[in-house]
């Protein structure tokens, strides 16, 4: 970034284990919403969200291991790129559970505008970041790919409900309207189910406890920091497994990512041109920004970890009291998380609050749903 030109201002505030969707630590404190201070901003990189909405910078980056990078968008009306493990940077970045490989936590940027979200990932991509950390493949800047979906006819899977947790509905008031109009202006869109989605969580949330907690036990312990309540309950959820228990955790893990590579390719069936569906929109989250402490549910973040894909986050557009039920819906809840994040629904104080959509491509495939990205604002804009 230096060698770019890039001025440095500020590391900014992160919960203690840098593993939660809230921005609060015994050192710092509690990182507020900049429009409400009764809400949170999100996290993991609150921080960095509410300097950015704050227009105290002009691009922020954030880690990003479940959602980190797009849940503080999604609340702030901000722009996320959580690409996929190797294509950006990560050498030298201090960071919880360090070492473990199995769900790498990737380096994405935060941007006020779409084009600065295009362009900084440009400007890193061309900069051939492989030449100073191995992890990164050798795939400088694709102009091609994110041209090529910029002007034709895209095919879409829409995922309004991943099967656990239903969203709440300005969130898929939202997503539906931008699925209409994507629609409208020629796209195609189709269904895309939640199924497979549970298992992925499973898996993943079996991998967050593997060392039953021991990394950032030892990490908060050295600090002489107290444990926060969800960080203790984090620590303490699970003892550490055993080597030959991994390596079938790791069986699991490619037999679901082969499952929904499938399930993508298998698409096909299902589009008027016969191939695969070039992108998927869906939910950030199943609510806006939430009072502190409340935020639980990340599935709709947290799945494109594991299977590594490429997912952007996209403002577009807001709680409104004229559109959305001011009571909360009559549901039956399908578990304990789809109980709490329903409870959560209060149209009072979150109206005028920013709903984003999701973006999702494949692996590697920043340029394309940056692409995609530009054509959603597109749409949303031409038709109000």
């Amino acid at each position: 970034m230096k060698q770019l030109g890039a001025v440095i201002l500020c590391k900014t505030n992160l919960p203690q284990s840098i593993m939660w969707c809230e921005t609060e630590n015994p050192l710092w404190g509690l990182t507020v919403h900049p429009d409400n201070p009764k809400l949170t901003p999100g996290g993991s990189s609150g921080g960095e969200a509410a300097l950015l909405a704050l227009h105290g910078s002009l691009v922020g980056w954030g880690t990003d291991i479940g959602g980190s990078v797009r849940i503080p968008a999604h609340m702030l009306g901000l722009y996320g790129l959580k690409p996929s493990a190797t294509r950006l940077p990560y050498h030298g970045v201090p960071v919880s559970t360090e070492g473990q490989e199995h769900v790498p936590s990737v380096i994405g940027p935060l941007t006020r505008g779409l084009s600065s979200l295009r362009d900084i990932t440009k400007a890193i991509c061309d900069s051939e970041p492989w030449r100073l950390d191995p992890k990164v493949v050798p795939l400088p800047w694709r102009p091609e790919a994110y041209e090529d979906v910029r002007n034709r006819r895209l095919s879409v899977g829409l995922l309004v409900d991943d099967g656990v947790v239903k969203v709440h509905p300005p969130i898929e008031r939202v997503l539906r309207e931008v699925a209409a109009k994507m629609s409208a202006a020629g796209h195609e869109v189709i269904a895309w189910d939640g199924s497979l989605h549970k298992e992925c969580i499973n898996i993943m949330d079996a991998y967050y406890t593997a060392d039953g907690g021991e990394d950032i036990r030892r990490a908060v312990s050295a600090g002489g920091e107290p444990f926060l309540p969800h960080v203790h309950a984090l620590i303490t959820r699970a003892p550490p497994i055993s080597v030959f228990e991994y390596w079938q955790l790791n069986r699991r893990k490619l037999a679901a990512q082969k499952a929904y590579l499938d399930k993508w390719n298998g698409s096909a069936a299902h589009t008027a041109d016969g191939r695969p569906v070039d992108v998927l929109l869906t939910p950030s989250m199943p609510h806006t920004a939430v009072p502190h402490r409340t935020c639980r549910w990340v599935g709709y973040t947290k799945v494109w970890n594991f299977l590594g894909y490429a997912a952007v986050c996209v403002p577009a557009g807001r709680v409104e009291r004229e559109k959305d039920p001011k009571e909360r819906p009559q549901y039956e809840p399908r578990n304990e998380a789809d109980a709490w994040n329903w409870e959560l629904y209060d149209l009072e104080q979150m109206e005028g609050l920013p709903v984003s959509v999701q973006v999702v491509g494949r692996k590697l495939e920043e340029e394309k749903v940056l692409g995609v990205a530009e054509v959603v604002e597109r749409v949303v804009r031409e038709e109000g």
